[in-house]
Parts: C-alpha cells; structure tokens; sequence
C-alpha cells in the first residue's frame, strides 16, 4: 500500500504491554501478526456483512522492531474482491509516544472468504471501484493473486509429479 492512498477502510491503534514482548522488549511478531489479521478481518467482515475467515496471508515483512510502550498503527484497506474472496492491505506504523516518531514497520496482504451459516463460500458484491487509487490497488490485487494461483499449481504439480520438480 503506498503511502499517500490509503482507502480509509479502518484504522486501529493499540498501545504495546510487557506480555507482548519478548526478554529484550520487543514486540513478538505473532503479536503483530495477530494485529494484522483482526484488522483485516474488521474489512473483510464490514464489506461481506458476515463471516469472511482468513485464506491466505501474503508475504510479511518486517522492517523495524516494536517495543513496548509504542503506539502499533494498523492500516487496512479492501484492494479487490472477487465471486467470494477478497485481498485486504494492511500497512503497520509505530509511533513513540514521547517523541512523536512514526515508522512503518511491515505491510501485508491478506486473502479472506465469505462464508455462509453452514461453512462455505458465498457470494459478495463486486467492488466499486470510484478513485484512481482504488483502480490501482485493484489491478495490484489481481496481480498478486494471479501469482498466487500460479504457485499454488506448481506446489499441486510438484506433489503428484515430485521427479519433475527441482529440489
């Protein structure tokens, strides 16, 4: 997600506890990642008006610790939506709260689906896609998630054909 043009989708802010932490006071990354995915879900939930559970988390990386007592910064936006699945961003910032200063500290794309009562995939509307930047976010998602498809074929591939597959 860039900076200049985030959706304003959601944005939560959680102040970092000592339980969060590992001896040397900072931040476990599961901690983090946990943020990451409760944002993400408030997105995919208010867009689906209903259940929607994670599918897949794309690459995460993680550019700078957090330590406690930093205020965690999490930015998450709608970037595409297909017939029942649909990719959030969520872009993480810390700020100190004694001087001021703000540092992104990891960014991620998350895969959710809608679900119905019994389970399974259901149906969401298509997204409207109204600015530039959404336009832009939208052709990034699809993107990705044509990547995404590709290896999940070549893992299926390299499974039921492993001589065919480098090591």
């Amino acid at each position: 997600m860039s900076d200049s043009t985030y959706c304003g989708d959601i944005v939560i802010s959680q102040i970092m506890q000592p339980h969060e932490a590992n001896p040397m006071g900072n931040i476990h990354g599961g901690v983090i990642m946990h943020y990451i995915d409760n944002a993400a879900a408030v997105v995919a939930t208010r867009y689906a008006r209903g259940i929607a559970v994670t599918a897949s988390v794309d690459r995460l990386d993680f550019f700078h610790p957090v330590h406690i007592g930093n205020l965690l910064l999490l930015r998450a936006c709608l970037n595409w939506v297909g017939n029942t699945s649909m990719e959030i961003g969520v872009r993480v910032d810390t700020e100190e709260l004694g001087s001021g200063e703000i540092r992104r500290i990891a960014s991620s794309y998350l895969t959710f689906v809608a679900l119905d009562a019994q389970g399974r995939p259901r149906k969401i509307p298509p997204l409207k896609l109204t600015t530039d930047a959404m336009k832009r976010r939208f052709r990034e998602a699809e993107a990705r998630r044509k990547n995404r498809l590709a290896e999940k074929e070549a893992e299926r591939h390299c499974q039921q054909h492993p001589d065919q597959c480098p090591l």
